[in-house]
């Protein structure tokens, strides 16, 4: 079906716990909260919205709708449909955003053969790097998320337990990070290239804060433990740490490294 340039393609995917949706520019998304309550978060790139730094939604219904901005006659002919039906079509809804299902209004079951495509849940992602009594760091790149490469953006969360922190790293490829607090609390640290804190705070479950290019990034958590979902702004990032195994530090000769942090 097309309607007014935009070609309309249907997925259902089915969210759970910690489940991501990918969207690539122009993507129209229709959600439906089941029985429990529901946090949806929002994170992307916005520099090329009309207003750079906020998202430009585009609403197909309701008072904000793009069909609302059309007379009823326009509507009919697209759709084939009769002046009443039109009219209904364009009038009859007047939320913007949030509204409740009558009773007996059922959802489309998934599409389990589009799922992978722009479905992934951090829970099943290959390659989680798990730390005993430390926690678990789950990333979501276009490597096991090919969608990404189209949309430039890639996905990462930290899970912490109480009293756990995470290895100050920062992303050498120059990306941006987005970082939301989706559970737990702790103390996170933004340090620039010159050694100079950009940001040193406490952080609770919905707190969002950014990573500049560049700049390192350390998170303690309390003994609540701690939950970052950040979003990079690349689709393979490549992150540097500053300590642990995987960092330079650790390949490199004693003899080299002592001057640098000692006189």
């Amino acid at each position: 079906m097309e309607l007014l340039l935009f070609k309309v393609i249907l997925h259902q995917i089915k969210l759970s716990l910690a489940g991501q949706i990918a969207l690539s520019l122009g993507r129209l998304l229709l959600r439906l909260c089941g029985d429990s309550d529901a946090v949806i978060v929002f994170l992307g790139d916005s520099s090329k919205a009309l207003v750079p730094g906020q998202f430009t939604y585009c609403f197909v219904a309701g008072v904000l709708g793009i069909l609302a901005g059309f007379q009823s006659d326009f509507v009919d002919k697209t759709f084939v449909l009769d002046e009443k039906e039109s009219e209904d079509v364009v009038t009859s809804q007047q939320c913007a955003l949030l509204v409740k299902l009558d009773q007996g209004i059922k959802f489309p079951e998934p599409s389990s053969h589009t799922k992978g495509k722009l479905y992934a849940n951090f829970d099943d992602v290959s390659g989680k790097v798990a730390v005993k009594c430390g926690g678990t760091v789950s990333s979501l790149t276009e490597k096991n998320l090919l969608v990404l490469s189209e949309i430039g953006l890639s996905a990462k969360i930290v899970k912490l337990e109480g009293s756990a922190m995470l290895a100050s790293s920062y992303v050498a490829d120059g990306s941006v990070q987005i970082c939301y607090v989706g559970k737990g609390s702790g103390r996170i640290k933004v340090v620039g290239s010159e050694g100079k804190p950009a940001l040193h705070s406490k952080v609770e479950e919905g707190d969002l804060f950014i990573v500049p290019q560049f700049y390192a990034l350390g998170e303690i958590a309390d003994d609540c433990g701690l939950e970052v979902f950040s979003v990079t702004t690349y689709s393979k990032p490549v992150f540097g740490h500053l300590a642990g195994n995987t960092s330079a530090g650790n390949t490199s000769v004693v003899l080299i490294c002592k001057p640098g942090i000692s006189s």
